[in-house]
């Protein structure tokens, strides 16, 4: 945990909507509340009593533009706190990370300049403020969405802390069964977790490295003689479900209603990140598309596809260097992203100027 950073509290749906406005406007006090590392749990106890759902920000006070000033808070906080306060709107592009807030757990709070800490922290915190149900289990939490149960991304243990093998089987199949899973899966993400995904692999499950890259919007962005343009999500679907199609045609008969979950489930995130979809056509035709989710600073590249029949264009290129520009655009210094860490796209993002900065796991098996 680092002490150099300010905390502020908010319901996921205004942090979404700060993310549309850029800001979050002060209070009619004319401040914005924040919070010292040891001071969130009063404002949390007095404002969101018993509440586990809120947004965590984590704020680098090099970032603001206005004046933060130490006051008295609320005359029932010990004696002699001072609280900061912001006296101006607090900019998105000041935030470096967003936790769940999910008390007694103490939550892990990335340094502004720690890229690895910032990638874990929004590869984990946005599938638990997604989903439709969260559960504490040893490690981490549980997220479940049974709208989408094919969605391994949607239904998985999400695991922080070290755990042995032996808790995470036994986590998964008491929720999964619980949930009707038909995989059971957990992403984990703490140094030296390739050992327990390790022993994972012995007894079953299918263990895959997740390399975290990640790239700083300073970088030049990579020259392209093709224009991306951005899009309404709808128009990127088809290009989703002919990949979704190719990669899992031995699935057969069940490959429709898998298929159909994988695409439905992309207009989650849009409700608690900023999701922007760029796309190359041919004729008319989506043919190449990637997608940006900006979480205040940090910004994820995610469903960076081209048709196989064109590639070899430039049109990877195209995408990529369009939601480099919109990330910079909306105040990002940090762009992050997953690759496998056996697939050759992870050489091809490092020659566009990406860096590796850690790994986590990804672990499953069927139910």
């Amino acid at each position: 945990m680092t002490d150099d950073v300010l905390l502020h509290l908010v319901e996921p749906a205004a942090w979404r909507a700060a993310l549309s406005a850029g800001s979050i406007a002060p209070a009619p006090e004319g401040f914005v509340h924040l919070s010292a590392p040891g001071q969130v749990h009063l404002p949390a106890q007095r404002l969101f009593p018993g509440r586990r759902d809120l947004a965590l920000l984590v704020i680098d006070p090099a970032r603001l533009p206005d004046p933060v000033r130490w006051e008295p808070g609320h005359p029932d906080d010990p004696a002699g706190s001072r609280f900061p306060h912001l006296y101006g709107p607090l900019p998105t592009s000041s935030v470096v990370a967003v936790l769940p807030y999910r008390p007694p757990t103490p939550a892990e709070l990335p340094a502004p300049g720690d890229a690895l800490a910032r990638a874990v922290a929004l590869y984990t915190s946005v599938p638990v403020r997604r989903a439709v149900g969260v559960g504490d289990v040893p490690g981490g939490v549980a997220v479940l969405d049974p709208d989408f149960p094919h969605s391994r991304d949607n239904n998985r243990l999400v695991l922080t802390r070290p755990v042995t093998a032996a808790a995470v089987e036994t986590a998964a199949e008491e929720v999964g069964g619980n949930a009707g899973w038909p995989h059971l899966a957990a992403l984990l993400t703490w140094p030296g977790a390739g050992t327990v995904a390790a022993e994972l692999a012995t007894r079953g499950w299918t263990a895959e490295e997740l390399v975290l890259m990640g790239r700083p919007t300073a970088l030049p962005v990579p020259g392209t003689t093709v224009r991306a343009e951005v899009v309404d999500q709808r128009e990127v679907q088809d290009l989703w479900d002919r990949g979704w199609r190719r990669d899992l045609a031995s699935l057969g008969d069940r490959l429709e209603p898998v298929a159909r979950q994988l695409v439905g489930r992309e207009q989650l995130n849009d409700r608690v990140v900023a999701v922007t979809d760029v796309v190359v056509r041919e004729h008319g035709r989506v043919v190449a598309a990637a997608q940006l989710r900006v979480d205040g600073a940090t910004a994820a590249v995610e469903s960076v596809m081209t048709d196989p029949d064109v590639r070899g264009r430039g049109y990877g290129d195209a995408v990529l260097a369009r939601v480099l520009e919109l990330a910079a655009a909306a105040g990002c210094d940090l762009v992050v992203l997953e690759a496998a860490g056996e697939d050759w796209p992870r050489h091809w993002y490092a020659r566009r100027g990406f860096t590796v900065l850690g790994s986590t796991w990804s672990v499953d098996r069927p139910a």
